[in-house]
């Protein structure tokens, strides 16, 4: 607990509203800007002494309901209520859902990477948009049943979704879904989809069930990844990975090494494009 940046943290907050900002009536003429300690206090339903200690930079810990209530009295923003806790030593609540809403902004940067497959998943694994390039690589999961967008799920259940893999990468491919996975619940346990998700998982995959049983955890990050695509043959892809502040969407780019075969074979793909491709997907 970092007790004096806490403090300066809670005093710039406090300083920056008025008591119209949050419903209580002006009052007699106020010698310093902002809201008082007792009103804050007020708003928290905690004692003014211990807010006052807070504000000090001394007293004990508060808790997590204490921050909480002090996040809402001072009209901290999701990003500031996360800070908050931060510095009290506290992990932020994680009880927001993840979205499946693509800012314009990304879709805007995918419609301009025409060369090089890249697309946007959420971190449950569902494919949320992806160009032109990706679609030729991976296939149009647009064009599949919702709960085949899944590349998870299409990947433990569908034996055609492998196909797009080496057999001797398909071990490495499973374990680092299935520790991606564990880690995104580790961080949304309340999420119920993601809860089903795994739960089907389980149920239909042997495979998956033993994976997930051994605990592995590990987000995923940048890689090197080779795919066995039907038309141009094998492409040692570099993988980028590029998270969204909240962390629940992934911007997952391919690229090839100027002067590989491999870059060769990526600019055939987009010759061929993904008219050939239909009803491929992963």
């Amino acid at each position: 607990m970092d007790r004096t940046e806490l403090a300066d943290f809670l005093r710039r907050c406090r300083a920056r509203l008025t008591p119209a900002d949050v419903g209580l009536p002006a009052g007699a003429r106020r010698r310093t800007p902002g809201l008082r300690r007792e009103e804050v206090a007020q708003l928290a339903g905690m004692s003014t002494d211990h807010y006052t200690r807070l504000e000090q930079a001394r007293g004990a810990r508060p808790s997590r309901q204490m921050l909480a209530a002090v996040a809402r009295a001072l009209r901290l923003s999701r990003d500031e209520r996360d800070h908050l806790f931060h510095l009290a030593g506290e992990e932020p609540p994680r009880h927001r859902p993840a979205t499946e809403h693509v800012r314009p902004g990304l879709l805007l940067i995918l419609d301009r990477l025409t060369d090089i497959p890249a697309q946007v998943v959420s971190d449950r694994g569902d494919v949320l948009a992806q160009n032109a390039m990706a679609r030729a690589l991976h296939g149009d999961a647009a064009a599949l049943p919702e709960e085949q967008r899944n590349v998870v799920w299409r990947y433990f259940t569908d034996p055609a979704a492998r196909e797009l893999f080496p057999a001797e990468d398909r071990d490495r491919a499973a374990r680092a879904a299935v520790a991606d996975l564990r880690a995104t619940l580790a961080r949304r346990p309340e999420d119920a989809r993601l809860a089903g998700l795994v739960r089907r998982l389980r149920a239909r995959s042997a495979e998956f069930a033993a994976l997930w049983d051994t605990h592995a955890v590990a987000v995923r990050r940048s890689d090197v990844k080779r795919f066995l695509h039907p038309v141009v043959g094998l492409l040692e892809l570099d993988c980028e990975v590029l998270l969204s502040p909240e962390h629940d969407q992934r911007l997952i780019v391919h690229t090839a090494r100027p002067g590989s075969a491999a870059r060769e074979r990526l600019e055939l793909l987009r010759v061929v494009g993904v008219q050939e491709l239909s009803g491929r997907g992963r």
